[in-house]
């Protein structure tokens, strides 16, 4: 058999790896765009603010290790198109320009995502740059080491983009953020936690813009000012995070069935609408446990999870990804966020009949150094008290108590049983009843 995988970072190598290790026999091969494969993109803004100097700490594994394995990978090298009909895809190596087919007996395809350009005139004026490649990771690092560069602007409030302000920070940049929306992360936490976020950026020196369209770069050669819809900034560097769009155009005459932004629409198995066609990763949807539909979810740990699931199957096994409750965290300054399962917008959205509660305490004992305020909202029946979704929002292990919130409605936990919960109490930890159970408690 004659395995073909298009794209070969998170998915794709976690679903190459998974089938080599269940068939030694048949034939794998990886085609990767970029030089490099298995990269974890979620590192660049911190490899670009200095916590850690060596790139290479980004990759899982070498090209050369996984042809060691026996799996056949071909870097530098771009799908131009999948003949569906008669099982082949063109390819075009990068580096010589020669023009190929090859063909295949099951295909996957892995091909992420790419930063959105907005329409912004003079998008590509020296010194604008977008956070998704290491090359791009390469570039704004030595950049932000020029001490000529002293005003930063980043153009998008999402992960990245809140990222990089801590990159940008630890040069002692002024940084400014606009964010076309009335509030960032709008699209992953409700109100009450971003308002939070909001004021840490405030108190930290950074100039907030919202509600602002960035319509314009100025400069002869190289960036001076960010104009909106509303005034002029100056900026030295920008940062353009605008949000992703899945790698599928190249898929267009292909029939297999994509959402509007061009997500490859998979079941949970992996499967496209055309037989022995497989996708998953940033270019492809994913099933969402408490959601009806197929939703883009392009993060990571789906990827990567999905992507051995799709390994499985590709080696004739059946299984099923259970789905992705939408888990994710952030770290903004010095607050970090996390949350888990439906915000509150998207419970309305689905016509749930829903409560909410929104809780601050403490983190742990007051007579243990450390103390600080956390809270917690959670979305739940109103029925029956099951909780749908969960956000913390805190200076101090706000993440990890999203993850026990994460496993609570995995197992449709009440709040009842949330609020006697057994957590672990200890001084330094926690306080004897946890700001989780106080949470469950509080919630009627």
């Amino acid at each position: 058999m004659k395995v073909i995988i298009i794209g070969g970072i998170a998915a794709g190598m976690s679903a190459a790896a998974k089938f080599r290790r269940l068939d030694k026999d048949a034939q794998v091969t990886v085609y990767e765009k970029t030089p490099i494969v298995s990269f974890g993109a979620c590192g660049l803004p911190y490899f670009v603010g200095g916590f850690f100097d060596n790139e290479k700490q980004m990759i899982a594994r070498s090209p050369e290790k996984f042809r060691e394995t026996g799996i056949n990978i071909n870097v530098e090298c771009e799908v131009l198109s999948v003949d569906t009909n008669n099982k082949k895809i063109t390819v075009k190596n990068l580096k010589t320009g020669e023009i190929f087919e090859d063909s295949y007996d099951k295909l996957m395809i892995a091909t992420g995502a790419s930063a959105i350009i907005p329409p912004i005139k003079n998008f590509n004026i020296d010194n604008v740059h977008t956070l998704k490649s290491m090359e791009d990771g390469k570039i704004l690092k030595e950049k932000m080491k020029d001490e000529n560069i002293k005003k930063v602007a980043i153009i998008g409030a999402g992960f990245i983009g809140l990222e990089a302000v801590e990159a940008a920070r630890e040069y002692n940049k002024e940084i400014s953020v606009f964010q076309l929306e009335d509030r960032i992360l709008k699209e992953v936490f409700d109100k009450e936690v971003t308002d939070l976020l909001e004021e840490e950026l405030k108190n930290k020196g950074v100039n907030l813009y919202l509600n602002s369209k960035v319509v314009e770069f100025k400069g002869e050669n190289k960036i001076v000012k960010v104009v909106t819809e509303n005034e002029e900034i100056e900026a030295d560097l920008v940062i353009l995070a605008t949000g992703v769009k899945p790698n599928t155009a190249f898929l267009k005459d292909t029939g297999i069935n994509m959402l509007k932004n061009g997500a490859i629409v998979v079941d949970n198995e992996g499967k496209t609408s055309i037989e022995n066609i497989y996708s998953a990763g940033d270019c492809a949807t994913v099933t969402h446990i408490l959601k009806p539909e197929p939703t883009y979810i392009p993060l990571a740990t789906v990827a990567n999870k999905f992507g051995r699931i799709v390994g499985e199957n590709l080696g004739g096994k059946n299984l099923k990804y259970e789905g992705s409750l939408g888990s994710a965290c952030i770290k903004v300054l010095d607050i970090e966020a996390g949350r888990t399962g439906l915000t509150e917008n998207e419970a309305k959205n689905l016509g749930i009949s829903y409560k909410t509660v929104f809780v601050t305490d403490k983190n742990q004992t007051d007579y243990y150094p450390g103390q600080e305020s956390i809270s917690i909202k959670l979305i739940y029946d109103a029925n029956s008290k099951v909780i749908l979704g969960a956000q913390v929002v805190g200076k101090k292990d706000a993440v990890q108590r999203t993850n026990a919130l994460a496993v609570a409605i995995y197992a449709k936990l009440t709040t009842e049983q949330l609020g006697m919960m057994d957590f672990c109490y200890s001084p330094p930890f926690a306080r004897t009843w946890d700001v989780l159970n106080r949470a469950g408690n509080v919630a009627k």
